[in-house]
């Protein structure tokens, strides 16, 4: 399974990006999907998850009430809203190894190559 991020990009602190999460040729099934980050010069971190029906999600302290992740069949979404430098980072979506991911990068088993998000002051 490929996974394929876009709609990361430059923007200024304060604003928003949607990033999207794209399977290649096939959708996600009945697996969870997470977004995790890389930090320059740091190591990578949960961001959020969504579970296989989109009933559940979890985000990391760092972005709740900021960032907001939905599904569909064939594309996961990470909308980021009031973008702060801290936020700058590769961002990487993963597939899970079952309907519920949580935050361990343990539980993911397919990873997208990343999208940078750089947010400038």
């Amino acid at each position: 399974v490929q996974l394929v991020e876009s709609g990361g990009g430059l923007v200024q602190a304060g604003g928003s990006l949607r990033l999207s999460c794209a399977t290649s040729g096939r959708t996600f099934g009945n697996n969870a999907v997470g977004w995790f980050r890389r930090p320059p010069g740091k190591e990578r971190e949960f961001v959020a998850t969504i579970s296989w029906r989109g009933e559940r999600s979890m985000y990391s302290d760092s972005v709740k009430g900021r960032f907001a992740i939905s599904r569909d069949l064939a594309t996961v979404y990470l909308q980021m809203n009031n973008l702060n430098l801290e936020d700058t980072a590769v961002y990487y979506c993963a597939s899970a190894l079952g309907p519920y991911g949580g935050s361990s990068e343990e539980r993911y088993r397919y990873w997208g190559q990343g999208t940078l998000v750089t947010v400038s002051s």
